[in-house]
């Protein structure tokens, strides 16, 4: 299984959206902010909004919030946040991105090089490791939605270019820029998404040993709990046991 989507299922197993909600709803709506500033307060005609929403749909954000987040683009008093991309690497040598959204440049870039440090690993060069992975786009589904041979067909025929069906779901990937027609496509046939965005997925993974997985999917933690953090991406693969251990 690929280290983003390792991660993210170990991070749901441990009931880290229950445990910070408050937190995780203030990120969700930076975004919403931020795309609706940066473009129409309309999601229909804003792919990015549009996208936004259905992260914050999905993990059940109240529609007053969701509306307050658009609203708040539109005044004076919004923030401007600036949307900043650092990489590095963590224990076992491996590849990490990780995307933000901040109001203090100084402060986050601090925060995340001390984050890497404590944690066995360095901060990077822009540039440094987003060669390991493609920026693509990603359309996610419950496993519910449909049965594995359905999502396959469908979103090859909506000119998907892979299907990866977990027990955690359907992940649909595409080009950056069919993202929008294969989403609208697929939305038709099993409706909203779990998820509709651009990520950063590896090409290859790396193997880490028991030890040096703990220390990093504890760096991957600490990163993605930092308020300006977004999104945490890596190239990894841990052992089973390692992930049983750490969703306990």
């Amino acid at each position: 299984m690929a280290g983003h989507s390792q991660f993210k299922n170990i991070m749901h197993r441990k009931g880290r959206q229950d445990k910070a909600r408050s937190k995780l709803f203030s990120k969700l709506a930076r975004e919403i902010t931020t795309a609706a500033k940066l473009g129409l307060p309309d999601p229909t005609m804003n792919a990015r909004l549009r996208a936004a929403i259905l992260a914050a749909r999905a993990e059940n954000m109240p529609k007053d919030g969701i509306e307050r987040a658009i609203k708040k683009s539109q005044g004076g008093d919004a923030e401007n946040y600036e949307e900043i991309r650092y990489e590095g690497y963590g224990p076992g040598g491996v590849a990490v991105i990780v995307e933000v959204l901040t109001d203090n440049r100084n402060r986050t870039a601090g925060d995340v090089r001390a984050t890497f440090s404590k944690n066995g690993g360095n901060l990077a060069e822009t540039g440094a490791v987003s060669f390991m992975f493609d920026h693509v786009g990603m359309v996610e589904y419950e496993g519910a939605k449909a049965s594995t041979d359905q999502m396959f067909e469908a979103a090859i025929e909506a000119g998907a270019e892979d299907v990866v069906s977990t027990e955690g779901g359907h992940e649909i990937y595409t080009a950056s820029d069919s993202l929008r027609d294969v989403a609208k496509a697929l939305e038709a046939k099993f409706g909203d998404p779990r998820k509709a965005a651009l990520v950063w997925r590896p090409k290859n993974t790396v193997a880490v040993d028991d030890d040096k997985g703990e220390q990093l999917l504890g760096l991957l933690e600490t990163l993605n709990e930092h308020d300006d953090v977004q999104n945490v991406y890596a190239n990894f693969e841990v052992s089973d046991a390692v992930v049983a251990k750490l969703s306990a």
